[in-house]
């Protein structure tokens, strides 16, 4: 599937925007960034959390730089068919990434079905 940057971000911000509110209210200092791919250029990443778990804010603060849930288009449009697969995919995507700004691991995630 192709899609252009502009929207796909869109469909990312209607996806954030459909999450339950318990999921997205406590996220702090967090911004939703898209990138093309990851940094070693494979598509097998869709999406990454970069920044420090809840579990593990001991002297997180005021200044602080923003933590930051990525998501890879290329590698999301590499792996669906349709917008409709799509919007699924970064759903669970932002989900997945979300759980580990709360401090879950994959195995947790895995578990719950967002993995």
């Amino acid at each position: 599937m192709k899609l252009d940057a502009d929207a796909f971000e869109a469909l990312v911000s209607d996806e954030l925007d459909l999450l339950p509110e318990e999921m997205v209210t406590q996220l702090d200092n967090v911004i939703f960034v898209v990138e093309d791919r990851a940094a070693d250029g494979s598509l097998d990443t869709l999406g990454l959390y970069d920044g420090w778990a809840l579990t593990d804010r001991d002297r997180y603060g005021f200044g602080e730089v923003p933590d930051r849930i990525i998501l890879y288009r290329e590698a999301l449009l590499a792996i669906v068919e349709d917008e409709r697969e799509l919007r699924d995919q970064i759903h669970i995507t932002l989900v997945h990434e979300i759980g580990h700004y709360y401090g879950m691991d994959d195995t947790q995630l895995h578990e719950l079905g967002w993995a």
